[in-house]
């Protein structure tokens, strides 16, 4: 399959997307749509939890809306740049949670304290879990569009 673009009247070949790598990508949005449901989801129950900048839950209202902005973008556009950005969205995401729940890093900069020391908290494993495995799928995506690159420079 070929992506192509019209300029002045020109079909110009972008360049070729491979069935492993559309998989990739609707499995990562998948990822990250879980991600963002979560995350939209229970913001409010962290609502409470705030600095003098921002709440916990403008935190999970934030990551919600950016991995749902990536996972568009990836949709509409995989290439080295989206799947990098995707990689440090999914990818971060999975840190801080794990982090969050070994190590009371107490407020940070702006940043309230997101110390919470349980996975029974609702959507949590389920949300690690996602993040976790979309930044994988995601370096996949990347080795595979950087490939890509090098074949068609």
């Amino acid at each position: 399959m070929t992506d192509h673009a019209v300029r002045a009247g020109t079909h110009v070949a972008l360049r070729d997307i491979s069935i492993a790598e559309r998989v990739l990508t609707a499995v990562t949005a998948v990822l990250l749509g879980v991600d963002a449901y979560v995350h939209l989801h229970d913001a409010a129950r962290y609502d409470q939890f705030h600095s003098s900048v921002l709440s916990e839950g403008a935190l999970f209202r934030i990551q919600g809306v950016v991995a749902i902005v990536v996972a568009l973008a990836l949709l509409i556009r995989p290439a080295v740049l989206t799947w990098a950005i995707s990689l440090v969205v999914a990818g971060g995401a999975a840190a801080a949670v794990t982090l969050y729940t070994y190590v009371d890093l107490g407020p940070v900069g702006p940043l309230p304290d997101l110390y919470e020391n349980t996975w029974n908290a609702p959507g949590k494993v389920g949300s690690a879990v996602a993040e976790t495995i979309a930044a994988l799928v995601s370096i996949a995506g990347l080795v595979l569009a950087l490939r890509a690159r090098r074949a068609t420079a």
